[in-house]
């Protein structure tokens, strides 16, 4: 196999803001895989929080080029292990290449990925939610009327008036809302929030409190929270999802976090099997790493997949989020023919 680099500078449709950053243009990275006339690809963004630049995970992906040339492909998983050994420390480059993997062993072997992870596509969670980032309040009842059809939101918090700003987006919409706070609560603020916003009708709090919060004060909010609580920063490798069971009711999976779909679909068949609640996120990325993420949707109980309607224009196609339904192409693999370069 071949791998070949590809830089993006991906400008967003307006600014997006968490918590922790305001973002107008996404750096990102995709990696092509080529063999025998075909062409794989796969992509990871770069992330201030994390620590991953775009320098960084080419800079990883260049160490790949030798093994990657004279691995005999075959099951993307057995690539994988070996990869893995040869980045220990970057599981960004390592989910790009991954994701590559599989879109290229789907269309060398004309199957969608799904399938050959052994996902029936008949079990697949039907839409995915739109995130409404941070912003003053009218703006942000604005953003979710521009999309007045999508099923679910997501809501941006961690602010000063988190349930004021959750009780107009609610009269607003009947839709689903679903909230992330991004580390920005303590405990006594997520106990008390997670009452005043069950009666919101909210569905559940995605991580209130920081990854690194004391072990009971996890267990608190998980005994003492009137609204589910799912895990996001304090799930970001296999090893991970077991230390949440009783600390959180949910799970969401980041391919880029993990390392890519090989450990994503491992994590999400253990986080049921223990009895917890399944979800995938994005970055705000283009279709070629939704179009990855979208084909573990039969696994999974919550789908929160619009980084690229976030975008002013994207790079490639593929899986596509109609109104907060997946839909997939007919194209193999992952679903992406082609990427703008």
């Amino acid at each position: 196999m071949n791998i070949r680099l590809h830089r993006f500078e991906l400008p967003l449709e307006r600014p997006f803001t968490i918590s922790r950053e305001t973002t107008t243009v996404q750096e990102t990275l995709v990696v092509e895989l080529e063999l025998d006339g075909a062409s794989g690809f796969g992509e990871s963004t770069s992330n201030n929080y994390y620590g991953f630049t775009i320098d960084s995970m080419s800079h990883s992906a260049e160490r790949c080029r030798n093994l990657l040339a004279s691995f005999e492909f075959g099951d993307p998983a057995q690539l994988w292990e070996q990869l893995r050994s040869l980045l220990p420390d970057d599981n960004f480059a390592l989910s790009a290449i991954d994701l590559a993997a599989h879109d290229l062993f789907g269309k060398l072997t004309n199957r969608p990925t799904h399938e050959i992870l052994g996902l029936p596509w008949h079990d697949a969670v039907p839409c995915s939610s739109y995130t409404i980032g941070i912003a003053d309040i009218d703006e942000m009842v604005r953003k979710l009327r521009e999309r007045p059809d999508w099923p679910v939101y997501k809501i941006k918090l961690g602010t000063d008036n988190d349930v004021e700003i959750v009780r107009h987006l609610r009269e607003a919409t009947d839709a689903t809302l679903r909230v992330d706070a991004n580390c920005g609560w303590t405990p006594e603020e997520t106990i008390a929030n997670s009452r005043e916003l069950a009666s919101l009708g909210v569905e559940f709090i995605e991580q209130p409190l920081p990854a690194e919060a004391d072990d009971e004060d996890h267990r608190r909010v998980f005994r003492e929270s009137a609204l589910p609580i799912v895990a996001d920063e304090s799930c970001q490798v296999e090893t991970d999802v077991a230390r949440c069971e009783g600390r959180f009711h949910g799970v969401n999976v980041k391919l880029c976090k993990c390392g890519g779909l090989t450990p994503a679909a491992r994590m999400l068949r253990e986080a049921r099997t223990l009895g917890m609640k399944t979800m995938v996120d994005c970055m705000v990325e283009s279709s070629v790493g939704i179009s990855a993420a979208a084909q573990l949707a039969p696994l999974l109980d919550f789908a929160d997949l619009d980084g690229a309607e976030l975008l002013a224009k994207d790079i490639a196609n593929g899986v596509r989020i109609d109104n907060g339904l997946i839909r997939l192409p007919s194209t193999p693999g992952n679903g992406v023919s082609s990427i703008s370069r």
